[in-house]
């Protein structure tokens, strides 16, 4: 199973209220995460299948060319084991009847509903250890970075921005 580096940041609780107090949270350490494009998958595909990275690589990008097709025509698109998806849209409202019409839509938004067969789950806290759907997280720090991590000493975070937090939590006692 694959682990996920995450670090710690420091933010505002309400995000925006300068009032706010300041928490530490945690986030995927950037920089960390792959995009996996049609071809790359179908290359996943073709390792643990019977079919051809060609073959793969034509039906998604047919099954892609359909959903939007589906989608386009204001219908929801549901894929066992991984969810649907569907489209909303934002439309401000107005006092008048007469002045409510399809001209005021002002954004169309892609959404999607995670299946309850893929939730995700953190390992460390999963009442079934080792399961599927289970995510490992491991927090990066300067020690993990010297022992065999990137050996560049800083968070790896860029919006860190020289804060040097290091991925410690600072003693509030000094």
């Amino acid at each position: 199973m694959a682990t996920v580096t995450v670090v710690r940041y420091k933010r505002r609780k309400r995000i925006g209220d300068e009032e706010s107090p300041m928490v530490f949270a945690l986030k995927p350490k950037s920089g960390e995460a792959k995009i996996y494009s049609i071809e790359s998958l179908a290359r996943e595909i073709e390792s643990i299948g019977a079919l051809s990275v060609e073959d793969v690589s034509h039906v998604m990008k047919s099954f892609v060319r359909a959903m939007k097709k589906v989608l386009v025509a204001g219908n929801k698109v549901k894929v066992e084991g991984l969810g649907i998806f569907y489209t909303t849209l934002t439309c401000p409202g107005v006092e008048v009847e007469k002045e409510c019409t399809v001209k005021n839509i002002t954004r169309v938004n892609l959404r999607f509903k995670v299946d309850n067969s893929l939730r995700l789950a953190n390992d460390s806290t999963a009442t079934t250890r080792g399961g599927d759907n289970n995510m490992t997280f491991e927090l990066y720090t300067d020690k993990k970075s010297a022992s065999g991590g990137n050996g560049s000493g800083d968070s790896g975070d860029p919006d860190d921005s020289g804060k040097g937090d290091g991925g410690e939590t600072p003693d509030p006692a000094a």
